[in-house]
């Protein structure tokens, strides 16, 4: 470890503390539609609703909401799908890519409409230039939206009372795409095209090489698709090496933006949430139990692969920082980072549902590849994407608060809401549907010759890639163990049976949970109220979430990158 290292990370830190109450406070008076902005551009919105046939002013309950979100996006699979198929066909396709493969182009409109972003392809090689920016590109604006939307309908359900609805899905989606997620990108593509990213629609060009060869250099429509693929938690690369290929991150200023874009909005949305429920404290009480959590797997991932590998013990190999090398584990890491800007990405894109990746995470050491794991094991509440890491860590709350009110007596309640068994249900459906898809879809790999033969290594690194792919598709990430080969219909299908249930089997129960919330009423606080906005609330919500995902997920990474450490 070295204070350079240290001190990119403390700016980071610094950043996105700063941006966390203007922007919350900005998304706030988007959603409750105070904020100038949204009158300003009042006509607009009118004409796309009137387009639409929506009536913004007619709510939702949650039944409606969830419909409509499921339609929406199920029409978005459909659309995405056929234009893969026939990109063949269609213009902007310079490099005369062919028709995607069915059970691929089926595994990729699952994963950009679920914001997953997985991908079994190298996106250079396989994809049209206009199947990247009318099929990828919208679909990480449109799947970004709704994950913040869900999150307000949730928040509403906390801040409304007897009230049977949770607002306008249409509206959500068209405020948080038109007056959050366009402007970002706007301004963050603009700078990544300063940078160096390109932004065009020419063929790819040949180049000479020293040696004499000639070399195909992709380029296209790359810094629109990287700004919404960050920003959205999407994280799907325009290029197969991701943010480690010098056209998609060029510079150390375009490393560090891409990761303040990763964590942008999920953190800003805890002040969201605090400002609508009347109590910022509330919202501050989430930010640290996720800044909590994310600081022990980034110290957790640093150490780890600062510290010198063990397999070259025998060898006359110098893992030692100096002037000449970054020193530490370098294997899978590009050099113009080295092991501090790796381990602070790798923490930040599985901290988030982002997924996006500037090393090769199958490289890391086994102790950082479990806590990259762990990062996503955990529903994905440490920050994660826009929207679901709120929601998700509201879950946690939700359980946190029966834990508490069982062992002292009394009907548990948060934010003046009592919980009852039916919200109580509806969160455990949606906190463990994740956990079996990815524990049952590995152990299906684990034995069956189809998965198997997806796998580069054997042994606990080879179970580790499997675990490690089912989990990032369960928990809507998208990054990868690399050393699995997953284009095969037997991973693309069931990564994508994995996406779909680990994104829209927890958004159900969650707008379930709003629409009941929205229907209590506020009981007034008592001198046995738990409070939940103070340093005990913090611990005992990071405690819960530890303990019910040590529990879930211990067997299997035991199996996995700890049986691999111990035999290191």
């Amino acid at each position: 470890m070295t204070w350079q290292g240290w001190a990119q990370i403390a700016v980071f830190a610094a950043l996105i503390a700063a941006v966390v109450q203007p922007l919350g406070g900005y998304i706030a008076r988007i959603a409750d539609g105070s904020s100038r902005v949204v009158r300003l551009f009042a006509p607009v919105e009118t004409r796309l609703y009137r387009v639409a046939g929506i009536d913004p002013a007619e709510e939702q309950t949650w039944v409606g909401y969830a419909l409509a979100l499921l339609a929406f996006h199920i029409a978005g699979i459909v659309a995405l799908y056929a234009l893969q198929r026939l990109q063949a066909v269609l213009p902007l396709n310079p490099q005369q890519m062919d028709a995607v493969a069915p059970d691929l182009a089926l595994n990729t409109a699952v994963s950009f409409a679920t914001n997953t972003s997985w991908q079994s392809y190298g996106g250079e090689t396989t994809m049209s230039y206009l199947t990247q920016m009318a099929g990828l590109v919208v679909q990480s604006f449109l799947s970004g939206a709704s994950g913040i939307a869900v999150a307000l309908a949730l928040v509403r359900g906390f801040a409304r009372r007897s009230a049977r609805t949770i607002g306008n899905f249409w509206v959500d989606m068209t405020r948080v795409t038109l007056y959050v997620l366009l402007p970002v990108c706007i301004v963050a593509t603009l700078i990544l095209v300063w940078q160096g990213v390109p932004q065009t629609l020419g063929p790819y060009v040949s180049a000479t090489t020293l040696e004499g060869a000639t070399q195909v250099l992709a380029r296209g429509p790359v810094a629109s698709q990287v700004a919404i693929a960050v920003l959205s938690g999407d994280g799907g690369g325009f290029f197969n090496a991701n943010a480690s290929h010098p056209f998609e991150n060029p510079t150390a200023l375009t490393g560090m933006l891409e990761m303040l874009l990763i964590f942008l909005i999920g953190v800003a949305l805890t002040n969201s949430f605090g400002r609508l429920v009347g109590d910022q404290r509330q919202g501050w009480a989430l930010f640290a139990a996720m800044a909590v959590m994310f600081a022990v797997g980034l110290v957790t991932v640093y150490t780890g692969e600062t510290t010198p590998n063990h397999a070259f013990a025998g060898f006359d190999v110098n893992q030692a920082p100096g002037l000449a090398q970054a020193g530490g584990n370098m294997e899978g890491k590009e050099v113009r980072f080295g092991p501090a800007q790796s381990a602070l990405f790798a923490t930040v894109s599985t901290a988030s549902s982002d997924g996006a990746v500037d090393s090769m995470h199958d490289s890391f050491m086994p102790l950082s590849g479990l806590m990259l794991l762990s990062n996503m094991m955990l529903d994905e509440v440490i920050v994660g994407g826009p929207g679901s890491g709120l929601f998700g860590m509201l879950l946690f709350a939700i359980v946190a608060v029966f834990a508490a009110g069982l062992m002292i007596g009394r009907t548990p309640e948060y934010l003046g809401k009592k919980l009852e068994g039916n919200e109580v249900k509806m969160t455990m459906l949606a906190l463990l549907c994740v956990p079996a898809c990815i524990l049952g879809l590995t152990a299906a790999a684990a034995v069956l010759p189809a998965g198997l033969v997806g796998l580069e290594n054997a042994g606990p690194h080879g179970f580790s890639e499997a675990l490690y792919g089912y989990t990032s598709a369960a928990a809507t990430n998208g990054s990868a163990f690399a050393g699995l080969n997953a284009n095969t219909i037997f991973y693309n299908l069931t990564l994508a049976t994995a996406m779909f249930a680990g994104r829209f089997i927890v958004i159900v129960p969650v707008l379930c949970i709003a629409g009941m919330l929205a229907a209590k009423r506020i009981v007034p606080t008592s001198s046995g109220t738990l409070p939940t906005h103070g340093p005990q609330f913090v611990a005992l919500l990071v405690g819960v979430a530890a303990i019910v995902g040590g529990l879930t997920f211990f067997p299997a990474v035991a199996l996995g990158p700890l049986a691999e450490l111990f035999a290191m």
